[in-house]
């Protein structure tokens, strides 16, 4: 079935009356993994290889479950949901490093060694950053509005957990910036030829679209990566219908979760 039959099929699924539909739980299983809370919102039919959508960030919960349009269709079509809580960190090699305590937990589980990694916001900076260390490890990227680019929202705007996160002063951190950015190391993700799906506005102020994913494509597709952007007209950083009901996005999670 082609990705958009699939997207077709799993909208009218969501359609019918609720005594029809799947009962999906409405509640998180929550487990720790190395002293920090994960959230596990599984598929109740998980589709063939138990696919699995990372999401990010992480906090008290996995925010993903309130959007309605997404959460049903990803529950629908057997792509389980699941995030872990580390706090507000910033890409640091020691953060990522905990990152992969929990997708080792994940596979344990059963899950599929190739999650798709949906990072909101910051939470692009934490997903690119273990992506780009682990670029075997991973089926896809998806990305809302996501921080992609360590000079950008982190070093401005969030400073103090930057470099928190980091464990360095600024003078350092901004030194070695290529080493730790996740736009200056796309190879490992093009070599395994990660396909990537985005969607920001062009008036973001907090996270610059011309600085973030604007750059991000820019340099993936330069080097012959799979990319697809949709770039909302006059619209910022929030929370609404442009950023969480787009059906691109769906389409594209669902195409590459049924693999």
């Amino acid at each position: 079935m082609s990705s958009s039959k699939l997207l077709t099929f799993v909208l009218s699924l969501l359609a019918l009356p609720v005594f029809a539909q799947e009962v999906l739980p409405k509640t998180a299983e929550v487990f720790e993994v190395d002293g920090h809370k994960a959230f596990l919102y599984a598929a109740p039919k998980p589709a063939a290889g138990k696919a699995w959508l990372w999401y990010a960030p992480t906090l008290n919960g996995v925010s993903l479950f309130g959007r309605k349009m997404y959460y049903e269709a990803f529950m629908k079509a057997g792509i389980s949901i699941a995030g872990y809580d580390l706090g507000e960190v910033r890409g640091a090699p020691g953060s990522t490093a905990k990152f992969t305590f929990f997708y080792d937990e994940m596979v344990k589980r059963g899950y599929s060694p190739k999650p798709i990694l949906l990072g909101q916001s910051r939470g692009g900076m934490m997903t690119l950053a273990w992506a780009f260390r682990n670029p075997e490890k991973l089926r896809a990227w998806v990305g809302i509005y996501p921080v992609c680019n360590l000079a950008s929202w982190p070093l401005k705007n969030s400073k103090a957990q930057t470099l928190a996160d980091f464990g360095m002063p600024e003078e350092e951190l901004t030194a070695k910036l290529s080493e730790f950015n996740p736009v200056d190391n796309l190879k490992g993700l093009l070599e395994n030829k990660v396909p990537m799906f985005v969607v920001h506005g062009d008036s973001d102020v907090v996270v610059p679209y011309e600085l973030n994913t604007g750059l991000l494509k820019e340099r993936y597709a330069a080097g012959g990566g799979e990319i697809s952007v949709k770039v909302i007209p006059g619209e910022g950083h929030k929370v609404g219908p442009s950023f969480f009901e787009c059906r691109e996005l769906v389409e594209f999670v669902l195409k590459h979760g049924a693999q």
